[in-house]
């Protein structure tokens, strides 16, 4: 079935996200040394701002709500294929976040779960799912990389793998630059690896991450993450459409979330339970279903 398969591509991105990711932090670990970087100043709102006041800013930008719930359209490309969902985002700060995937505008098809111990895949057409700590995957394990990285990217906020927020201290590790227009690049490099945000100057939002990892003898590897149509949620903006591509030297996959209605619903389970009608695929099988799509 169309929307079971990519369902199963949906996830393949995010765990692909997730896997440069810890080829980065592998390249960061060589060097923990924190980057020393003369202050940049920066012209916001007509007066002067240091890079740390700046990238405080853009920090305490992040939303303070403990849950962020929302329906939402659910988008995917892959090559001249596409796919249009509707479903449903529901994520728990530092606790879980949850995709589910509806066929016919009322059934849900899929769910993807990650928490902070595992990623649970699940198919409720055909009955099968996928629970898998993080260290049993392998680019997870070998980076010590968990799902807060992949958390911020959801939330809109900056991050730095293996960090569950930022200090002050960690600030000192971005570089910031002037862009075109109104925006400032917020940087960070080690070896191979490339971490860049674009934030608006004058309101301090992210409204791009993006993630480069070259390989010498694979190519390229870049994730992007748009955010656009920013609403208030409270005290706070918040993006309601996310737009992520996943680019390989072989594809790119691109992925449209559009947020219909924002809320902060707390009545839901914030796990899955499944019951015995239920068989489990094996680790091996899932992860050959991701890279044969």
């Amino acid at each position: 079935m169309r929307t079971i398969h990519y369902m199963k591509l949906t996830a393949w991105v995010l765990l692909l996200t997730m896997a440069v990711a810890c080829k980065s932090h592998r390249n960061l670990a060589k060097d923990t040394a924190v980057q020393t970087d003369t202050t940049t100043v920066l012209n916001v709102q007509g007066g002067k701002l240091d890079k740390k006041e700046f990238l405080r800013q853009v920090s305490d930008n992040a939303q303070h709500v403990r849950f962020l719930t929302s329906k939402m359209k659910f988008t995917i490309e892959n090559g001249n294929r596409e796919m249009t969902l509707t479903g449903n985002l529901k994520m728990k700060r530092d606790d879980v976040i949850r995709l589910q995937l509806m066929a016919f505008g009322f059934v849900e098809a899929g769910r993807i779960e990650f928490t902070r111990e595992y990623v649970l895949i699940i198919d409720r057409i055909n009955k099968q799912f996928m629970r898998v700590p993080y260290e049993q995957l392998a680019f997870m394990r070998n980076g010590d990389v968990d799902f807060f990285m992949l958390q911020a990217m959801f939330w809109n906020e900056l991050f730095q793998p293996g960090k569950e927020d930022l200090s002050d201290r960690h600030l000192d590790r971005f570089r910031t630059d002037v862009g075109v227009d109104n925006d400032v690049v917020v940087s960070m490099e080690r070896d191979n690896l490339s971490y860049r945000w674009l934030t608006d100057r004058s309101t301090a939002k992210v409204k791009m991450s993006n993630i480069l990892y070259f390989d010498k003898l694979r190519g390229s590897y870049q994730l992007n993450w748009d955010y656009e149509d920013f609403k208030p949620v409270g005290r706070k903006y918040f993006p309601t459409t996310h737009k992520v591509s996943f680019k390989t030297p072989e594809k790119e996959v691109k992925l449209t979330m559009e947020l219909i209605k924002i809320d902060n619903d707390e009545d839901w389970e914030t796990r899955t339970e499944l019951s015995g009608k239920y068989r489990q695929m094996p680790i091996e099988t899932i992860l050959e279903r991701f890279m044969s799509l």
